[in-house]
């Protein structure tokens, strides 16, 4: 077979294809890649990225460095610094830190302590109480300014009391509460600020109020209110050992709050408490009254519960709310699994069995309650006159009363010979809320109970029950409202009975002090009628 001759230049064209089936693989890769224009972006990408995140990755490295140094520097030197440990339940040291910010703090500060000291002229004090006195007149001014107040929690309801208090001319005031000012605090807190976020509540209130009556003397006690510290917080006031002339219960925690309470009843000891606060928007539902009759209130009814239990079940005044939770309204909401799955949900709480959840709180409303437990405190010290009016939203009770009347005049009708169809009586639901709430406050006139109330006649006509037959197409009992007073149900029976069915007289029945009474009811109703 010839074998066939190649050209020099085809020659060369062979042994460069031979090498190239040679060369390895990875090579053959390497240069196909080398040579394609999209590699070549990628790996640019590619080390663009690592450059951006190592500079990143650094500059964060070297801020957080910074940071870390600043701190500190700003960490000040223990020798320069008062420091103090923390008490065993984690709040600020009863110990008083110096903390005075501004030159006027400094100045407010100086002026307070001469103040207390007697180097502040009284009449700038008399001028600055002005319009309480010319309310509550010199005789009353007095009482309050010699006064010694307990307020014991300092928290939203607290503070706004205390703050009333003393710029009404409460002169001595001691302040018990074992917390701290938090950044939570400032939408309900009277006085705070954030410079007095961390400080003690007791603390704060002191130093924000002396700016404000200087004269005035502040007792803080940085402290737990308990069993054991009782005699001690609600003890006598300085050299002079005077005793407190009320105590205000301001507590969210039931078991303080039911301790405080149980002391001053047995001590005798005048007291108003605050019930909660939380969850409430209504301010046209807060009521002063009894504890026996404050309703829709959770702290309320548990407080009650736990007092009756120790055989009280009246005798303390509260400010309570009936306004009812409902859909769209806040509420204590249960707590996640997840804090259950951390173990016992008591150990979350600062204090064994005080609260772990945050209850919902409308910055508005412990104003409101501070100030009516302020208000109340200074009605009774000065002995300025008032009766409270019980809980309004009883409409329901008020239709009860009204139906009840109706039944009451037509067996007087039938009593008297006539016929009752179509009988009507000249009372509306508004005249009964009018007499039962204004005239009577709540309360029968016999007996001073608050509950199954009725209105009767308080005579029985001297002519016998009479008809208004002056319209043709309607009949109706002659009654006035100035005729009618307030009973129990049981009490308006033998009243039926003997007054108007039998022969005797209310002066047969009762006793000097109830006619006196029912009098003084019946002119405050002909004289407010006209107004009506």
């Amino acid at each position: 077979m010839e074998r066939r001759r190649y050209s020099p230049k085809e020659r060369v064209y062979l042994e460069e294809d031979q090498e190239e089936e040679q060369e390895p693989p990875m090579s053959s890769w390497l240069s196909r890649s080398v040579s394609s224009h999209r590699a070549q972006l990628a790996a640019t990408a590619v080390v663009s990225g690592a450059v951006v995140a190592g500079a990143i990755f650094g500059y964060q490295h070297a801020r957080r460095k910074s940071r870390v140094e600043q701190l500190k520097r700003s960490i000040p030197d223990p020798d320069e610094h008062v420091t103090n440990k923390l008490t065993e339940y984690g709040s600020a040291s009863p110990v008083e830190i110096p903390d005075i910010t501004s030159k006027e703090d400094e100045r407010s500060r100086a002026l307070a302590v001469r103040a207390r000291q007697g180097d502040y002229d009284d009449d700038l004090i008399l001028e600055q109480l002005a319009r309480n006195r010319v309310f509550l007149t010199d005789v009353g001014l007095s009482k309050l300014r010699n006064a010694f107040v307990i307020v014991v929690g300092c928290g939203g309801v607290g503070s706004h009391a205390t703050a009333a208090l003393a710029r009404s001319g409460v002169s001595k005031i001691r302040l018990i509460d074992f917390d701290q000012v938090t950044l939570s605090s400032l939408n309900r807190h009277a006085v705070a600020t954030l410079a007095d976020v961390g400080t003690q509540k007791v603390q704060c209130l002191n130093r924000r109020l002396e700016q404000i009556t200087p004269w005035v003397e502040f007792d803080c006690r940085n402290e737990l209110f308990s069993p054991a510290t009782a005699d001690d917080l609600l003890g006598s006031w300085g050299p002079s050992n005077q005793n407190p002339d009320y105590i205000i219960d301001a507590i969210d925690n039931i078991d303080s709050k039911v301790t405080l309470l149980e002391y001053c009843h047995n001590h005798s000891i005048p007291v108003i408490s605050s019930m909660g606060a939380g969850c409430k928007s209504d301010p046209t539902r807060i009521f002063i009254g009894d504890i026996s009759t404050s309703t829709e209130d959770p702290l309320s009814r548990s407080t009650r519960r736990r007092l009756r239990a120790m055989g009280i079940e009246k005798g303390i005044p509260v400010v309570y709310s009936t306004e009812k939770p409902g859909p769209g309204k806040a509420q204590l909401l249960p707590l996640p699994d997840e804090e259950f799955e951390k173990g016992k949900v008591g150990e979350l709480s600062v204090l064994p069995d005080f609260r772990v959840r945050i209850l919902p709180v409308l910055g508005t409303m412990p104003a409101v309650f501070g100030y009516a437990v302020a208000n109340h405190v200074i009605l009774e010290v000065t002995g300025y006159p008032h009766e409270y009016i019980p809980w309004k939203g009883r409409e329901k009770m008020y239709e009860a009363i009204l139906a009840n009347l109706q039944g009451l005049e037509e067996r007087l009708v039938v009593h008297a010979g006539g016929n009752t169809q179509g009988v009507r009586i000249p009372v509306t639901r508004e005249d009964v809320g009018y007499l039962v709430e204004e005239v009577y406050k709540g309360r029968s006139v016999i007996s001073g109970l608050p509950t199954r109330l009725v209105l009767v006649r308080w005579r029985a006509p001297s002519g016998g029950i009479a008809l208004d037959t002056r319209w043709q197409s309607q009949k109706s009992v002659r009654l006035e409202l100035k005729e009618l007073v307030c009973m129990t149900k049981d009490e308006a029976v033998t009243h039926e009975r003997e007054v108007l069915k039998g022969k005797s007289n209310p002066e047969d029945l009762y006793d000097k002090e109830v006619l006196d009474l029912v009098e003084q009811r019946m002119a405050e109703e002909a004289s407010f009628e006209r107004f009506r």
